[in-house]
């Protein structure tokens, strides 16, 4: 899907750039044409020779070069590509960005572009966390700027979180569907999945019994038709889709927390098995057994994420799906779920020990809507899932 594509791939000044080398490399494996830029500090990791003999096309470095600007000026450059990547975005060059600064050749060219933009985040943990680069990640994805990653793992400073840049092969796979004609382009499109792990103490936690592996298809299937996937997601085991913007979890308020972050969005599907509720106060402190019996613990109920996104007096999504995963009196519970809730959908499924469903790789689901019920044959996750998304491409689609 990349072959006869131009990328022009801006490169920013971090420890991460040296991923490039091979992104530029998987890019020009599929027919993409590939139009490199450094910034100075980009310079510091890699150098012009070697990212021009991988991307068999001069390096851009310098906003005043009067050759450059007499072979192709920057308003040119910044506009023949199909997309601009900047991989790593460094935390600077995000708040350029979204300060709409141009004081070198790269934020010049993100200013004067009219083709879409991908930005591949890196940078320190802390600094992917602190305040002022989410509301800059806010900012850029309201201007439209398409996000991929970044990863959790260990950090070249020795810490370990979120903010590792995406590895080469996800990075393609998100400016394939990015640039792929599907029927959800332009859309953006949240889906959450997995348990919620509510903890009791340091060494104990309650949760339900969900891999997260329907609402990995799911995000994966929409992500096909392109859309631009925003994945939320509790400690599941499921592998994650590549190609869309992982946001990991662990407890039911930071399952909202994400989810309030990434709206607006076209559609949410509300896949995750978000634990009803939580400890009020758990233990700092392993609870050891002892004399006095057993421990008592105080319940307080987890945040109704489905019911408040479906209220929202703004920003509510076109379209809100929902899940209902019932042992019994499946289709009466989920009709009465989808009315109290107030979501547009609810796949319900039977969730009982003998249909082998919970944890398994197949799912039957009927689909309940305002027109009625649709149930549906028992088959793959995978397909409910592309099934699901054509149902969604269609009902986001224009009506003429």
């Amino acid at each position: 899907m990349l072959a006869g594509k131009r990328i022009l791939l801006i490169i920013g000044g971090g420890i991460a750039a040296f991923k490039c080398l091979d992104l530029i490399r998987r890019m020009r494996e599929r027919g993409a044409a590939v139009t490199p830029v450094l910034t100075g500090a980009a310079q510091e990791f890699v150098t012009p020779l070697s990212v021009s003999a991988l991307a068999g096309e001069k390096v851009y470095t310098d906003l005043f070069d009067l050759t450059d600007e007499a072979e192709m000026g920057h308003i040119q450059l910044s506009r023949v590509a199909d997309m601009v990547l900047v991989a790593p975005a460094t935390a600077d060059l995000m708040a350029k960005m979204a300060g709409g600064h141009a004081d070198d050749l790269a934020t010049t060219l993100l200013m004067a572009t009219d083709t879409p933009v991908m930005i591949a985040p890196a940078m320190n943990v802390r600094m992917w966390e602190n305040a002022a680069t989410g509301r800059n990640l806010h900012s850029l994805q309201g201007d439209g700027v398409l996000v991929v990653g970044p990863n959790a793992g260990d950090m070249a400073c020795g810490e370990f979180g979120p903010g590792r840049m995406s590895e080469p092969l996800e990075i393609v796979a998100a400016l394939e569907a990015a640039l792929s004609d599907g029927p959800l382009k332009g859309h953006r499109v949240l889906v959450t999945s997995g348990p919620t792990h509510e903890p009791i103490d340091p060494v104990r936690y309650i949760a339900n019994r969900s891999s997260g592996a329907q609402g990995s298809a799911i995000a994966a299937a929409l992500r096909d038709l392109g859309a631009e996937v925003v994945f939320v997601t509790g400690p599941a085991t499921s592998p994650r889709p590549e190609g869309i913007e992982v946001i990991e979890v662990e407890t039911a308020i930071e399952m909202r927390a994400a989810v309030m972050g990434a709206l607006p969005v076209s559609a949410g599907v509300f896949a995750a098995a978000v634990a009803d509720w939580r400890v009020t106060s758990a233990s700092d402190s392993k609870i050891k057994k002892g004399k006095d019996g057993l421990p008592v613990l105080d319940f307080t109920e987890n945040p109704d994420i489905l019911a408040e996104i479906s209220s929202l007096p703004e920003d509510r999504p076109a379209l809100v799906v929902g899940f209902a995963a019932e042992t019994d009196d499946v289709l009466a519970h989920a009709t009465a779920k989808r009315a109290r809730k107030g979501c547009d959908w609810i796949l319900a499924n039977d969730v009982s020990p003998a249909t082998g469903i919970m944890g398994g790789a197949e799912n039957a689901v009927v689909l309940i809507s305002e027109t009625g019920a649709e149930p549906w044959d028992r088959m793959s996750k995978t397909e409910v899932a592309r099934r699901l998304a054509a149902r969604i491409a269609d009902a986001l689609a224009p009506r003429g």
